[in-house]
C-alpha cells in the first residue's frame, strides 16, 4: 500500500474550504489537465455522505473510469472518498480540515491506495503513478486555495 500526505494552508474559513473541496463542479475545473468529467451519480454541486460519483478522465494517454463514494463525512472537518469501482486494488482519500489560530484553514490530504498486477503494479507506482497523483492533488490544491481565498 502506498500512502501520500499533503498539506495546504488556505486563508479562508473552514466551511468555505470544505465545501469547495467536495464540490463536483470545482473538481471538474481543477482536473482540466486530465479532461475529467462526472458521468454518473452526482455530476455537479456538493456531494454528500453516501453519495457516489463516477469520474472519467484521461491518465497516461488512456481514458479510465473511477467510481467513488463519500463513505464518511463530519461537516466541516472531515470526509473520505473511497473507490467502489476502478483500476486500483483499493483507493481511499481522507480530506481533513482544521482551523489554525490565525484563522487559516489547514487542509490535509491522506491518500492510501494499492495497485493491482503485483510486481508490475508496484513498479508502475514507484516510477510513474505516485508522482502523477501527487502532482494531480497539488495542482488541485493550488486551485482550491486561490478559489477559497478569493471568496472572501
Amino acid at each position: 500500500m502506498t500512502t501520500i500526505h499533503l498539506f495546504t494552508n488556505i486563508k479562508a474559513p473552514i466551511e468555505t474550504v470544505f465545501n469547495n473541496s467536495r464540490n463536483i463542479t470545482v473538481h471538474i475545473e481543477t482536473a482540466s489537465k486530465t479532461n475529467e468529467k462526472a458521468i454518473a451519480g452526482i455530476t455537479s454541486g456538493l456531494i454528500e455522505l453516501n453519495e457516489t460519483v463516477t469520474w472519467q478522465g484521461k491518465h497516461f494517454g488512456i481514458y479510465i473510469q473511477h467510481q467513488s463514494i463519500i463513505s464518511k463525512m463530519i461537516f466541516p472537518t472531515y470526509f473520505v472518498d473511497e473507490q467502489l469501482k476502478g483500476h486500483f486494488k483499493s483507493f481511499r482519500h481522507q480530506h481533513i480540515f482544521e482551523t489554525l489560530e490565525n484563522g487559516t484553514t489547514k487542509m490535509t490530504d491522506i491518500l492510501e491506495y494499492e495497485t493491482p498486477y503485483r510486481i508490475f503494479g508496484k513498479i508502475f507506482d514507484t516510477f510513474l503513478l505516485k508522482k502523477h497523483l501527487i502532482q494531480f492533488i497539488q495542482f488541485r490544491n493550488i486551485y482550491l486555495k486561490k478559489l477559497s481565498e478569493n471568496q472572501q
